[in-house]
């Protein structure tokens, strides 16, 4: 009777304690995962307001960059090209200069056939190996003599043509535009002994009436309100080779 009693006893504790575990372990649970709840509305407008105002500081950021980086660009684009145009020209100058050359004097005058069948004597050069400037079905050209001018409406040109041409002596040069900004060239030459310099629109020529080179080039380059002028310096007749 007594153990019918105490397994009678034992049934009936046993779901209360099995509930009490079970609210233990809920509680343990809920302690470790706090439940998740969703944003409020003040917090979503408020997360809205904030990411509209990076936005705007964002769009303000850039568009002030932009501005700052465009003031000034046509000119700083001009004067890239002014630079590079004259450096070209005095690549070509000092390439012609390299010995051995073709001629005694590899910078020479010589007449030349322009593009409106007009004729001018003109600063002449060699260039032994061509340029890649100048275009050409393949490989560019070697032996090519160039001469430069400027021309009204047209630019700082470049006339060109091989000596590997059968038509050399009779056909005109190609032109070449080596920068449609080209303004106005003038020589400038060194007079009275090397005393003042004294700036030429033409070639001069000597007491002797032989043509003379000039000392330097200058470049004028215009495109709108801007203008830039810059010099090239001729570079002297290469001496002699030393004898070993």
């Amino acid at each position: 009777m007594s153990a019918a009693r105490d397994r009678a006893r034992w049934s009936a504790s046993t779901p209360t304690r099995s509930r009490t575990l079970a609210s233990e372990k809920r509680v343990e649970v809920n302690a470790l995962h706090p439940r998740c709840r969703a944003f409020t509305l003040i917090e979503v407008l408020l997360a809205t307001a904030l990411l509209g105002a990076l936005l705007i500081a964002l769009n303000y950021f850039v568009f002030s960059m932009a501005e700052i980086w465009g003031v000034g660009a046509e000119r700083r684009l001009f004067e890239q090209h002014v630079r590079a145009v004259t450096r070209e020209v005095d690549t070509m100058l000092r390439t012609a200069a390299l010995p051995p050359v073709s001629n005694d004097i590899p910078i020479f005058a010589r007449e030349v056939r322009l593009d409106n069948g007009s004729r001018s004597t003109l600063v002449t050069f060699e260039l032994p190996q061509g340029s890649p400037r100048l275009p050409w079905k393949t490989a560019p050209l070697p032996d090519v003599v160039c001469a430069l001018t400027q021309q009204p409406g047209k630019g700082l040109m470049l006339y060109w043509q091989s000596r590997l041409e059968k038509d050399f002596d009779d056909a005109a040069p190609r032109a070449f535009v080596l920068s449609a900004f080209g303004a106005d060239l003038k020589y400038e030459y060194l007079e009275g002994d090397g005393s003042f310099w004294r700036v030429y629109d033409q070639l001069q020529r000597d007491n002797q009436g032989r043509w003379r080179m000039p000392a330097r080039l200058r470049l004028s380059f215009a495109h709108n309100d801007l203008k830039a002028e810059t010099t090239v310096t001729l570079p002297p007749p290469p001496g002699p080779l030393p004898h070993y």
